[in-house]
């Protein structure tokens, strides 16, 4: 359904945003792009949704170029931008008949159409009210909502719980994941929460500094490091200790550092084998074992935490 191959953007005074990128998403697949603040996320989607256009490469939604056939490939998809797009004046209702008839959509299919959505999103009781007196919660399930009345087989999630607190959050990741078994479409989602991508995805791709550093399902991912691993935090040099436990064969390929911690996936090792060669060394003000994480995943490849940078 998304087919993305050596795509790029190179802005004015060289500034390479994205860097050929290739990438696939099957017909109903939740795809995540994970990356902090300037990784090429908001590019990409950019690109994808025809409002940014790419210096090189190939892009198409359900098979339209969104290059050569923006109009098509904007007729298949929809986008819920990080910043509110919805008339705050006009009540929910009023905002989804305007964006139906925008998009050419038969009265009588949008009104269907807008009753099945209001009661996914959970906007019954609001709909009739200004979208003034909408908390941000609200405002954005009135957003998604808005996204799919004209039947999109894309969507485009970019961002779409920045800036909401934890429980507002927390809901508005249920509808999402509500909405994809209830509605046949593809949907790509960019964000820096690593629990959303783990709780929505299929499949993800970690975004830096403009290119694709890795592709897989979370699952595949976090196993790339082990079932376990164990982080310390050192007093003194973390590459020098890093070292000494490389030359003690418990500190291997995928082992890192950041900053004072020094991240050691097991590779077989039990993790009180571990310890104990770290205490034996004198190494650890604090040592812990624990579980992978996608935030895991990417500091190896990056050397930067993911919240952190974004």
């Amino acid at each position: 359904m998304i087919e993305v191959e050596k795509l790029r953007k190179v802005y004015e005074g060289g500034v390479e945003a994205v860097k050929g990128i290739d990438f696939d998403v099957a017909a109903g697949e939740v795809f995540g792009l994970l990356g902090p603040n300037g990784a090429g996320k908001s590019t990409t989607i950019g690109m994808l949704t025809t409002t940014v256009r790419p210096t090189g490469g190939t892009a198409r939604l359900a098979g339209f170029d969104v290059g050569e056939q923006p109009l098509a490939a904007r007729r298949v998809s929809s986008v819920v931008f990080q910043d509110s797009v919805v008339d705050r004046s006009l009540t929910g209702r009023s905002n989804l008949d305007l964006h139906a008839r925008l998009w050419g959509v038969e009265p009588v299919a949008a009104g269907e159409r807008i009753d099945e959505l209001v009661d996914a999103v959970g906007l019954r009781d609001l709909l009739d009210r200004p979208v003034a007196t909408y908390s941000g919660g609200e405002r954005r399930r009135l957003e998604i909502a808005r996204s799919l009345v004209s039947s999109p087989r894309v969507l485009f999630l970019d961002e779409p719980t920045v800036g909401l607190d934890p429980l507002i959050r927390a809901e508005i990741l249920d509808v999402i994941a509500e909405l994809r078994g209830t509605n046949k479409v593809t949907i790509l989602v960019t964000t820096h929460y690593l629990d959303e991508a783990e709780r929505l995805c299929d499949r993800v791709a970690i975004m830096h500094a403009g290119e694709i550093v890795a592709l897989d399902t979370p699952e595949r991912l976090r196993a790339g490091l082990g079932r376990e691993l164990v982080e310390l935090r050192v007093d003194g040099d973390p590459s020098a200790a890093l070292a000494s436990l490389r030359a003690r064969g418990i500190a291997r390929d995928g082992a890192f550092t950041v900053g004072s911690t020094v991240t050691l996936p097991l590779n077989g090792h039990s993790s009180g084998e571990a310890i104990a060669v770290i205490h034996e060394l004198g190494l650890a003000g604090a040592v812990s074992a624990r579980r992978p994480t996608l935030d895991d995943v990417y500091l190896r490849l990056t050397g930067g935490r993911l919240a952190a940078a974004a």
